[in-house]
């Protein structure tokens, strides 16, 4: 399934992406604060596509500008936020080169009116680590409201670092958008 935006198409990675993902992806300012390992290797990243980025709801951030060229990931999970099991998490990533144009904040609006208009969430959440200005920013345009934080660990390796984590309900988006 794609979804589209004004500026960009959302849709399922494709092993082909391959070469895109680790671009972008071994940059260790992308990965590293964001809690998951540089890509070390095209190899290495075609595997991540097919066993982690090929999940249901994750879909391939592409410009429209630039429609054979993967630049992100956005996509919807089921939290790990203590006491908000079942519910719907928004995670994401974009190359340096994207950063400061406002990408991922216009895909995260997507996959939100996705979740609530049409897997009927009643609220979502989002999460950084602890000095991920860049994710706190995003979560902050897209109006979501600071919950808790608890020590999550992180696929770097695997040591608890403090993660904030947001909601956003139905109620407030439909407010707001």
């Amino acid at each position: 399934m794609m979804r589209e935006t004004t500026r960009l198409l959302l849709r399922p990675w494709h092993e082909s992406d391959a070469e895109d993902c680790y671009r972008y992806a071994s940059d260790p300012f992308v990965g590293s604060i964001a809690g998951w390992p540089v890509h070390t290797s095209v190899e290495n990243s075609r595997e991540i596509i097919k066993t982690v980025l090929s999940k249901p709801d994750t879909f391939a951030v592409v410009l429209k500008e630039k429609p054979d060229e993967v630049v992100g990931s956005v996509g919807v999970f089921s939290t790990d936020a203590p006491g908000a099991a079942g519910e719907s998490e928004i995670g994401y990533w974009i190359g340096r080169p994207f950063w400061g144009r406002g990408l991922i904040p216009e895909a995260v609006r997507e996959l939100l009116r996705y979740c609530f208009e049409e897997k009927g969430a009643q609220r979502v959440w989002c999460a950084h680590y602890v000095g991920n200005e860049k994710s706190k920013r995003v979560i902050e345009k897209c109006g979501f409201s600071y919950e808790l934080t608890c020590e999550m660990p992180t696929l770097v390796d695997d040591a608890p670092r403090p993660t904030l984590f947001y909601t956003l309900t139905k109620e407030k988006w439909e407010e707001t958008r």
